[in-house]
């Protein structure tokens, strides 16, 4: 092995999504430490190898130790950073004073911090400026990477040489990384994407048909790529695995957390119902918010994404929000 191979993976978030990766990592021949904040994580990581409170009946590699300590990250060659988008900073603030000269931060957070309207890597860049940034994204439940079932993602990278040596790091026949250079881009299809799951799930919950879930889908993706370009993002990232890849996914099955939240919504629960029987984080509640706000300053139209917002808001009923939809003029197809 190579003196600049990344022997040492840290994943920072003891979620389903972080274990899952710190299983793929461990399948590739790495050392691995899990962080996870929560206490009954580590001490299921540690005696039974199962994440039973987020990842109950996937069992995990004896190697893989989990901790709630940052200092012992101190050693690693490189961070997946899985901490919910709205707790990203504060985790990274945490981190940073731990953090090996020069190990590159995977940002693998899907979502915009809602406060500032700031991107996932910028973030990073202010809590941990001297870290370099990378992005992992793409269609990925973690359940079926944690089985080892074939998925491929994004790895986007400024620094080429960097990406090379994240795609050597954690690369396996069933967990393919793509590299890419866009990190905007690659940031904005896994953030628009779940907001636009709530909708769908709304046309599930509603049981409006498979057909106007495929051309609210198509819609989406139409306003993903507009708000990626705005904001400087390549068109063709957002028709790769980390935009249109994610979009098919999270819009097309229940396993999506977002997709699931917007279904209770369509069948009449509310939010705080919804969200008060779960454990897990639905990023998109929190980024229609920003999303919106964003779109406004650009002065562009994100009307799906609005419509989101104004439900999960409280500024409109369900029904209200799909009639305002459905009685928007006829238009072009490109606009």
């Amino acid at each position: 092995m190579s003196e600049a191979a990344l022997t040492h993976i840290a994943v920072v978030g003891g979620g389903a999504w972080g274990t899952a990766l710190a299983s793929v990592a461990a399948r590739a021949g790495r050392n691995v430490t899990l962080w996870a904040r929560e206490p009954e994580v580590v001490e299921a990581v540690n005696t039974g190898h199962e994440n039973t409170p987020f990842l109950p009946g996937i069992p995990l590699d004896p190697a893989i130790q989990a901790t709630s300590d940052f200092a012992a990250l101190a050693h690693a060659d490189a961070i997946l950073h899985v901490a919910p988008a709205q707790h990203l900073r504060s985790v990274t603030k945490g981190l940073a004073p731990h953090l090996k000269k020069g190990a590159p931060l995977v940002i693998c957070a899907k979502g915009i911090e809602q406060a500032t309207g700031k991107l996932m890597s910028d973030v990073a860049a202010e809590e941990a400026p001297d870290a370099p940034l990378a992005i992992l994204s793409g269609p990925s439940f973690a359940a079926d990477v944690a089985k080892g079932l074939p998925t491929a993602v994004t790895l986007a990278c400024a620094d080429e040489a960097l990406g090379t040596r994240l795609v050597d790091a954690i690369g396996l026949p069933t967990f393919r990384p793509y590299l890419a250079n866009d990190v905007v881009g690659a940031q904005i299809g896994g953030a628009v994407k779940n907001v636009l799951a709530i909708a769908c799930g709304i046309v599930q919950g509603k049981k409006f048909g498979d057909s106007a879930r495929a051309a609210l889908t198509a819609r989406g993706f139409t306003e993903m790529t507009r708000f990626g370009v705005a904001l400087g993002a390549e068109a063709a990232t957002m028709r790769g695995l980390s935009g249109l890849g994610d979009l098919i996914l999270t819009c097309g099955s229940l396993q999506s957390r977002n997709m699931s939240l917007g279904a209770a919504l369509g069948e009449g629960k509310t939010l705080e119902e919804i969200l008060g029987s779960r454990s897990s984080v639905s990023e998109g509640v929190y980024t229609a918010q920003a999303v919106t706000r964003m779109a406004a300053e650009l002065k562009i139209d994100l009307p799906i994404c609005e419509a989101v917002h104004r439900i999960v808001s409280g500024k409109a009923s369900v029904d209200d929000a799909i009639a305002a939809l459905l009685a928007r003029p006829f238009t072009t197809e490109d606009l």
